[in-house]
């Protein structure tokens, strides 16, 4: 027996360590080194991807919280009653913030495991909203002089030939035409080198264009990244610098937030990564939901969000005219009242609904699947009872506006 278990255990062995040789081999004679550091953080962790709590493994540039305010809590904040097939909901997809606020008064929050009002955690693709907010205003400021000018005005690695016809727009609605590969799971992709590796600019600016700008919807995070570097070349600011003067310290945000680095003193991770707290996170959605005011003040330009929450005159991949993205922004019209919403990869949302003055955030470790919305439902509390699919729009953005309708509802109830 004593035999059988050494053989078994030089067959692992030798196995192991042949693996261990191959992906060394495979890594360096490729060049991706930042390989390395992906299975570092991820499978010697055991997990399959990057977390939202990854905020030390990098390097950051920090958002001061210069002018923090306090959010206001509604009288009946958090009495309201959480029916158990949504908390189901909640807890199987690792939620682990939900905050709910209408009227500018706090309804609801609640956090699950070690998260809480002090924890800061990341935003993935949330963070290309608030680049796409700063271009607004860098329009308005004068520094950039409209959407539609060339990349290359600001980026002479886009100086010369076809790369010239791409626009700031066609950025924005992720229509530039480039090869950036986009994917959460495969190691070899654009994201993964991108998340876990120190060379964005060389990285955004070597790619090729390969079809037409400003004709089909094809998300890739090369695009927000780019949005960055103009917005740095046109204002002569670092973009979180940029930022922490423009939006941050305009919203009133409590604490301090944190943009990765793709390396010390590098350049900011600009299509993910900016980490903050929940209520801030809110705060940025009450940007959004009072379109672009903060107060008297009006801190993204009127006629900008306004662009921002309207489809793109653009074809999605299978030929159908894009219905659900703006500028940096998804935007859902299939129910009576529009919604807007930014979205991260593991289910970072934050969700805006202006008619009912409704403001939703939901972080969490997992996104729920996508569905097809059917076309003889007739309202968004049916939509929630189908059967989950892998098509269409997430469906946990319905579940979330759901159980915010209920606890406005009661809360209204309660009054």
């Amino acid at each position: 027996m004593i035999k059988i278990f050494k053989k078994i255990g030089k067959y692992f062995l030798v196995t192991f360590i042949g693996l261990f040789l191959t992906v060394n081999a495979f890594i360096l004679l490729s060049g991706r080194l930042y390989l390395y550091k992906g299975i570092a953080n991820t499978y010697l962790k055991g997990r399959k991807g990057p977390s939202i709590y990854d905020k030390d493994i990098f390097a950051n540039a920090q958002l001061k919280a210069t002018s923090p305010q306090p959010l206001r809590e509604h009288k009946k904040f958090n009495t309201q009653h959480i029916p158990k097939d949504y908390e189901a909901f909640l807890e199987k997809y690792d939620t682990r913030a939900f905050l709910v606020m209408s009227k500018d008064s706090l309804l609801y929050e609640q956090y699950w495991d070690k998260h809480n009002e002090e924890t800061v955690s990341n935003s993935f693709s949330v963070a290309k909203t608030v680049v796409a907010l700063l271009i607004g205003i860098a329009v308005e400021e004068g520094d950039i002089k409209n959407l539609d000018e060339s990349v290359a005005n600001y980026l002479p690695e886009f100086k010369g030939g076809e790369m010239e016809s791409i626009t700031i727009r066609n950025l924005l609605t992720m229509s530039s035409g480039l090869d950036w590969s986009e994917s959460g799971a495969d190691p070899l992709s654009d994201n993964a080198e991108s998340y876990y590796g120190w060379g964005l600019r060389s990285q955004v600016t070597n790619q090729k264009l390969i079809h037409k700008p400003g004709e089909t919807f094809r998300y890739q995070s090369g695009n927000s990244q780019l949005l960055a570097f103009i917005i740095e070349a046109a204002t002569g600011e670092d973009l979180t610098k940029y930022a922490e003067d423009k939006i941050w310290s305009k919203i009133g945000a409590s604490n301090d937030a944190f943009w990765s680095l793709d390396k010390e003193g590098g350049d900011e991770k600009a299509f993910c990564c900016m980490y903050a707290t929940a209520r801030d996170f809110l705060k940025i959605g009450q940007l959004l939901l009072n379109e672009g005011r903060v107060g008297n003040e009006q801190v993204i330009p009127e006629w900008y969000y306004a662009e921002m929450i309207r489809p793109a005159n653009i074809k999605m991949e299978d030929g159908a005219k894009n219905q659900s993205y703006g500028l940096h922004l998804w935007t859902y019209f299939g129910m009576e009242n529009p919604v807007q919403y930014c979205r991260g990869i593991l289910g970072q949302y934050i969700i805006t609904i202006p008619k009912e003055d409704l403001l939703i955030i939901r972080l969490g470790s997992k996104r729920s699947p996508k569905f097809k919305i059917p076309e003889h439902l007739e309202n968004d509390k049916d939509y929630v009872k189908e059967n989950e699919k892998e098509v269409g729009h997430p469906l946990g953005l319905f579940q979330y506006i759901a159980l915010a309708k209920m606890i406005k509802s009661e809360t209204e109830f309660l009054k």
